[in-house]
């Protein structure tokens, strides 16, 4: 379990509400889950800006690091385990994910163009963190 928490983080870390929407919605769907989706979709929406703020910029990073905590405390303690096993993981795993995520992200604007680059980015994130929400 504590490799689904840092995976979690992980998908925090390409996409700061992603994770906990996805967690929400399939775990306890309901007025949170849809308003963590909303401010998900927004997210989407505000990242195609030129001016949005770096992901790895001190706030940007901060923002991943507490919902990927959140995301692995809460897998972890939704299946039983230690919260704070699941915070420490899911932080890192945010981490992780935000530097790695800004990496491949450079790579493929250089390939596919800003936009389908933030698109793929986004599908992944998804798909990524239902993958790892539904994993038994």
């Amino acid at each position: 379990m504590i490799v689904a928490a840092a995976l979690l983080g992980l998908c925090a870390g390409l996409r700061t509400f992603t994770a906990p929407a996805v967690l929400w919605l399939l775990r306890h769907p309901g007025p949170i889950a849809w308003s963590l989706a909303a401010l998900a979709v927004l997210e989407y929406v505000a990242d195609l800006h030129p001016n949005a703020p770096p992901r790895a910029g001190p706030m940007g990073l901060i923002a991943r690091v507490c919902s990927g905590g959140f995301c692995g405390g809460a897998l972890l303690a939704l299946a039983g385990h230690s919260i704070v096993e699941g915070v420490v993981a899911g932080a890192l795993g945010a981490i992780a994910g935000a530097f790695g995520g800004l990496w491949l992200r450079m790579h493929a604007i250089r390939i596919i163009g800003r936009v389908a680059a933030a698109v793929l980015e986004d599908a992944l994130a998804i798909a990524a963190s239902a993958a790892v929400v539904t994993w038994r």
